[in-house]
């Protein structure tokens, strides 16, 4: 198991008797479900159904801890203030109080027992399965005292994670999740686990739900591999002299772009600024067989 402190990666709390209520009601995904035993993962959204921020769930005795992206977090923490209103709610930056780390590879869910759920170990240290797939592995958070070798994993580098967060087709904000632009059903989160369909309403739930069942989708984030490069994030992707999609997350030789529907199903060879780049559909993602009218 290799293990990684995530540096670009923060912990907000919410605590007091309404921390279910009040985020049940703005995020993607059922919060009754974060109540101990596992995480789940789910975006907030905007009132037009846009993607703002996503982030883990994870039940802490009588607190919910949100584990989001670091440039997200004072900009999150801002936006639940705002839609608190008379709400029992406690929200905190837990700042350098907690750290976030990712923990990948074959034994990484065995290590510690999980399945899909969450265990607490010495000095506060919650280990829990990445819920969006189980190759994902493990994230923990460690309290800035504990001694983060009681994780008993060998340190990777940055490069080593998103190359393997890439290859298993995983986006992450803000480069591959972009805020008021990317949509949730393109991005992977119906397969991924971050859209309970049954929960009722939440912020931008209408045109999320509209998406799904009238098939509305055109593009989806999928990995790519490059022959040649560098590659640079942003960088056009044509088939047949068409655009027909963008780079967004790039490691070595791969990374994920956001692509057309007709140019994953073509399966030829791509071109990125004269090198040759190739789509890869993951086990876990559903690409449809022919277009869906409107």
């Amino acid at each position: 198991m290799k293990s990684i402190k995530r540096s670009d990666r923060s912990v907000l709390s919410l605590s007091g008797e309404d921390r279910f209520s009040f985020l049940q009601g703005l995020v993607s995904n059922d919060v009754t479900h974060a109540d101990g035993s596992r995480a789940v993962y789910a975006a907030l959204l905007t009132p037009q159904g846009k993607f703002l921020a996503d982030f883990f769930i994870v039940g802490d005795g009588e607190r919910l801890l949100l584990d989001c992206p670091a440039a997200d977090a004072e900009s999150l923490l801002k936006k639940l203030n705002m839609f608190k209103l008379r709400a029992k709610v406690t929200l905190e930056n837990l700042g350098d109080t907690v750290h976030v780390f990712a923990l990948f590879g074959s034994d990484a869910l065995s290590t510690f027992d999980l399945g899909q759920g969450q265990q607490l170990l010495n000095d506060g240290i919650i280990v829990y399965a990445d819920p969006r797939l189980a190759e994902a592995g493990a994230r923990a958070f460690v309290p800035a005292a504990a001694d983060p070798k009681a994780l008993d994993g060998e340190e990777a580098s940055e490069e080593e994670y998103h190359r393997h967060r890439i290859a298993l087709g995983l986006p992450e904000a803000p480069t591959d999740l972009i805020a008021d632009k990317s949509i949730l059903l393109e991005s992977g989160f119906d397969e991924l686990h971050g859209v309970d369909w049954k929960k009722g309403c939440y912020m931008g739930q209408e045109l999320t739900a509209r998406t799904k069942y009238r098939g509305l989708i055109k593009k989806r984030l999928v990995p790519v591999s490059f022959e040649g490069g560098p590659i640079a994030p942003g960088a056009a992707i044509t088939l047949d002299g068409k655009n027909v999609g963008e780079v967004r997350s790039v490691s070595n030789a791969g990374g994920i772009a956001m692509l057309r529907l007709e140019a994953i199903r073509a399966g030829a060879p791509l071109d990125i600024d004269g090198n040759i780049a190739h789509a890869h559909v993951p086990d876990w993602m559903v690409i449809p067989d022919v277009e869906t009218a409107d």
